[in-house]
């Protein structure tokens, strides 16, 4: 980070990344921002879309994640019901994993190995039901595989293998991962989150009955437990910016953006707001040069 964010934040600060599908838009805003004023950090930590956009916010590409979350979502429809009927996954899987980052939209793999920053990236373990958090730099088959397993979702996409071990959405078990990079040693903590404070899901959690991931008795129980552990986190990261202990960067206003939006229209606007809410925070805490 910028000499002057060192002195007023602390050089052990570390940044949190929320998912929510497509409106992690918002978050690509925000690290867009962060990198036109070169705002680094020593520690990042990632769940699902905010790994997607952490991706190239280590490896320095600016807009990347925009062009792939907007234009290249209009040009190739990526996400679709088609996709889950005939590849298993709402997301082209084929698509984002293997040709977007090595032809279409080269990821620079070369500048991501080199980055001193600590990236992890959160993926719940099938097994276990536990949440484990993964970093790789120089192996691209296994660095690949972890992000597309922190991403998928339950219930409409597949299993990820990583390490010999079935992995899936790491927002199933731990959304917003405040607590873990408390535990890595960064008592403060600049959170990106992609729903307006106040909000609650108004989702009941259910059982999950035994012929789906029969397999998996542990991530049942994680499941049928989801929308109560989310909110218990909202209300913690609500609580900890009010004592201080957090910064949040977040959208302003009620969410128009699900998980699998497709308008882009809606998805500009999301972008916009991320990217100025992150100048603002850029601005507030004097890291503009």
């Amino acid at each position: 980070m910028h000499p002057k964010s060192m002195e007023r934040l602390g050089r052990d600060i570390g940044l949190v990344l929320e998912g929510g599908g497509m409106r992690g838009v918002f978050t690509s805003g925000v690290l867009d921002a962060f990198m036109k004023y070169e705002v680094f950090f020593p520690y990042v930590v990632a769940v699902s879309a905010g790994a997607c956009n952490g991706m190239s916010y280590i490896s320095r590409q600016p807009r990347r994640a925009r062009y792939s979350n907007i234009d290249l979502l209009r040009k190739y429809g990526y996400l679709s019901l088609r996709h889950l009927l005939v590849k298993g996954s709402i997301f082209d899987p084929q698509l984002l994993y293997e040709r977007f980052p090595n032809d279409i939209l080269p990821f620079d793999y070369d500048a991501f190995g080199r980055n001193p920053a600590i990236f992890e990236m959160v993926c719940t373990n099938c097994q276990t039901g536990l949440a484990e958090y993964l970093e790789e730099k120089q192996d691209r088959r296994r660095m690949m595989a972890i992000v597309k397993a922190s991403s998928s979702l339950p219930f409409v996409a597949q299993i990820t293998d990583v390490d010999g071990k079935p992995m899936l959405d790491g927002g199933i078990v731990d959304s917003i991962p405040v607590q873990h990079a408390i535990d890595q040693g960064h008592a403060l903590n600049v959170v990106v989150m992609t729903r307006n404070r106040g909000y609650r899901s108004t989702e009941s959690d259910h059982k999950i009955p035994r012929f789906i991931y029969g397999s998996y008795p542990r991530l049942r129980v994680a499941l049928s437990r989801r929308v109560e552990v989310y909110n218990k986190q909202l209300e913690m990261v609500e609580r900890m910016e009010d004592w201080g202990e957090v910064i949040v960067i977040r959208p302003q206003r009620p969410m128009e953006v699900g998980r699998v939006c497709r308008d882009p229209e809606k998805l500009e606007r999301l972008y916009e707001e991320g990217y100025a809410e992150g100048e603002k925070f850029c601005m507030n805490y004097n890291l503009c040069r």
